[in-house]
């Protein structure tokens, strides 16, 4: 059993989608980041960076905090999500770190000054939509002739840069702008894992889609 702690953010949601997806058996401890409880003492033994999510695995023992790491692991304790072969491996450890690197934290950006700040700086509105566009951009390049952002399969790449993309609407992103980008999109929507994962925390957001 895994105790997940969590919170209905995109890196969140992204360990939802993989315990999900891989149908490990695990519970869910919600952490009210709004209400300050990423900083309780408890939690700071699991995650000393005061951030979800974070897993301890029980039948391990390994605790992990960071998102990212958290996908690796899960992908190696499985067997899934993660491919054997090396060219494909490597492929999908790349575009996981172009999430990590790149979409969380200027996407992140985009929700501070664009959708909670508005007004507050012109500058960094317009800074911050401008790489989102851009990451955009590369991301529709790569999947015009792949299905898949590590170009062979579903992976932990797609799970870690979908709850980012699924807050397009905060970032004023037009995904028809981004047609193949709204392709995959919408396959990672329709699949259950997704839809339930949306949902760990229970919330009563609704996942976007493109009209």
């Amino acid at each position: 059993m895994i105790d997940f702690h969590t919170w209905t953010t995109p890196n969140g949601r992204k360990v939802a989608i993989m315990l999900e997806e891989t149908g490990l058996k695990y519970t869910v401890h919600t952490i009210h980041i709004g209400q300050g409880e990423q900083h309780d003492l408890e939690f700071l033994k699991l995650s000393p960076n005061n951030k979800i999510p974070a897993i301890r695995d029980n039948e391990t023992g390994i605790q992990m905090m960071e998102s990212g790491a958290i996908l690796m692991y899960l992908a190696e304790k499985t067997g899934q999500f993660m491919p054997t072969d090396e060219r494909a491996r490597w492929a999908t450890i790349e575009w996981l770190m172009f999430q990590m690197g790149g979409v969380g934290p200027f996407m992140g950006q985009v929700h501070h000054f664009t959708k909670y700040n508005s007004g507050v700086s012109e500058y960094s509105e317009e800074r911050y939509l401008n790489e989102a566009k851009r990451l955009y951009r590369v991301m529709d390049k790569r999947l015009a002739d792949n299905e898949w952002l590590n170009g062979h399969s579903y992976s932990i790449a797609d799970i870690a840069v979908w709850p980012w993309a699924a807050r397009h609407d905060w970032q004023t992103i037009d995904l028809n702008d981004f047609p193949n980008v709204a392709r995959w999109y919408v396959a990672m929507c329709e699949r259950p894992a997704v839809q339930k994962g949306w949902n760990i925390p229970p919330t009563d957001q609704k996942i976007p889609m493109p009209t």
